[in-house]
């Protein structure tokens, strides 16, 4: 967590890369040392950073970028004391910290349970220190959208660096006054099925906007709204609902009521989780949560969300995904790169309509995909790219309709390396034929065992057993016999010579 990465954090990243690089180990008396005045002019490299300059084309303005560049000063130094500390600690690792710091029996303990406790609060303090220096990340990342907008606005440094002149103030009048408009209209009766409010630096969304009855579609977009209020749910005829690069950190619960909503759109906010009634919005068709701080999704989502397509959660902070998610048969499209995924659902071969996969840069907590995954019959993208899968399964074989495959950067050992550098249709051959083989194995395998089950000479030893003890029984039984016939013909014929 070194350097905020162009997922995450697009525009500091991009600026803090113009910044001439220090050693890891100095930490500067001043962030003028680092000449911030006058940040590298080269061209943007990677596609990350060419989409950023395309949505904001200003950050290619020197003095704009030389603004930017003052603004995050701190953060620049503070990069610098974080490698110091060094990597972050893993989530189980702190959990069982805190723990152990927790159990008060554990303080009375001898000299080894000190140490242990010493230790345990050292990796509390390096995630404390760690989660400091996210918060500053986020914080920046905040700071320089208002510091572009203002400067390309035309406003001075000063202003520029966080205080509200009178024009800041003036537009956000101009904002209500827009918002006004519209409530008005709808108090007149006048049909207002579309509203668009996006990019006007709102801060508020008033209750009102709730009783606007036949409104279609709202978009509150890139705004500094931090909350959606209640009122939201009484939009009953709303079908798409769009607040994404806002200040949102959750959404109301109201939101569930929205029963005709077919498009909701909150990216770039800061959720952490979404709501269990987002799962009532049963005609949503696609959910784009990308960009967000999410740790997981709503347990039941996948359960009543039958007509959704498209699922967006990538750059997110995601672990796994709820096995519900599995009953989501029209889904088309799932994009989850970027998250922590340790692995899918067991039934995610449940997902019948399912076009589109990416799974891409989930980086050392994917290993590896599930037996069921060859039940996605009608998959024609996958992206598996930056993870650390080392054997597609056989089942890999059976998806036919595959067409665009990414699995680089993956210590892949099935298929090997020559196969995957052919192409997708070198590896559908490969795993086709894996899969074959594997079939074929397990045709044999039942039928050696259906042979052992006919066959009189193998049983089991319980068997093997009893018929044993069957056998000795009637020889026994045949020997009885005849030696009692003898003694019978005997004893006739000593009668019969006693009568001579």
């Amino acid at each position: 967590m070194d350097d905020p990465s162009p997922q995450s954090h697009p525009i500091l990243a991009y600026v803090l890369s113009r910044l001439p690089s220090l050693p890891a180990v100095r930490t500067p008396r001043s962030p003028r040392e680092r000449d911030v005045e006058q940040p590298s002019p080269r061209t943007p490299s990677g596609a990350a950073e060419i989409d950023l300059v395309g949505r904001m084309p200003g950050l290619r303005h020197p003095s704009v970028l030389s603004a930017m560049s003052r603004a995050v000063a701190d953060v620049a130094s503070a990069r610098d004391q974080i490698r110091l500390l060094g990597p972050r600690p893993d989530h189980e690792q702190v959990d069982a910290s805190r723990a152990l710091l927790l159990d008060a029996a554990a303080a009375e303990g001898d000299e080894e349970e000190q140490e242990k406790l010493a230790a345990s609060r050292e990796v509390v303090r390096l995630e404390e220190e760690h989660e400091s220096y996210g918060a500053l990340l986020r914080d920046a990342e905040e700071k320089l959208e208002r510091v572009y907008r203002m400067a390309m606005h035309g406003r001075g440094i000063q202003e520029a660096g966080g205080g509200k002149g009178n024009k800041e103030e003036e537009g956000s009048g101009a904002v209500d006054e827009e918002v006004v408009r519209v409530l008005k209209e709808a108090e007149e009766e006048k049909v207002v099925e579309r509203v668009n409010l996006a990019d006007r630096q709102l801060r508020l969304l008033p209750e009102p906007v709730g009783r606007i009855r036949g409104l279609l579609s709202l978009d509150v977009s890139h705004n500094q709204l931090q909350v959606v209020p209640d009122a939201i749910g009484g939009l009953e005829h709303l079908e798409e609902l769009r607040v994404a690069s806002n200040n949102l950190i959750s959404l109301p619960d109201s939101i569930g009521l929205l029963s005709n909503l077919k498009i909701l759109d909150v990216s770039g906010n800061r959720l952490r989780v979404l709501p269990d009634t987002i799962a009532k919005c049963r005609s949503l068709v696609e959910l784009d949560a990308n960009y967000n701080a999410l740790v997981y999704l709503p347990t039941g989502i996948g359960h009543e969300l039958v007509h959704l397509q498209t699922l967006r959660v990538h750059l997110n902070k995601l672990r796994s995904l709820p096995s519900s998610v599995c009953e989501m048969r029209s889904l088309r499209l799932l994009d989850a790169h970027f998250n922590e995924l340790r692995g899918l659902p067991a039934d995610i071969g449940r997902l019948s309509s399912l076009e589109t996969l990416d799974l891409s840069s989930n980086f050392s907590d994917m290993r590896d995909l599930p037996p069921s995954f060859g039940d996605l019959a009608g998959l024609r993208e996958l992206d598996l790219s930056n993870n650390q899968i080392r054997a597609l399964p056989d089942c890999f074989g059976r998806l036919g309709r595959l067409e665009r495959l990414r699995l680089d950067q993956n210590p892949l050992a099935v298929p090997p390396p020559e196969v995957v550098a052919d192409g997708v249709a070198a590896v559908k051959e490969y795993m086709a034929r894996r899969w074959a083989e594997a079939v074929a194995e397990e045709e044999r395998r039942r039928a050696s065992a259906a042979a052992a089950v006919e066959s009189p000479k193998a049983s089991t030893p319980r068997e093997w057993l009893t018929r044993s003890v069957s056998s000795l029984g009637t020889w026994v039984s045949d020997v009885t016999g005849k030696v009692v016939g003898q003694d019978k013909v005997a004893e006739e014929d000593e009668f019969l010579q006693q009568q001579l």
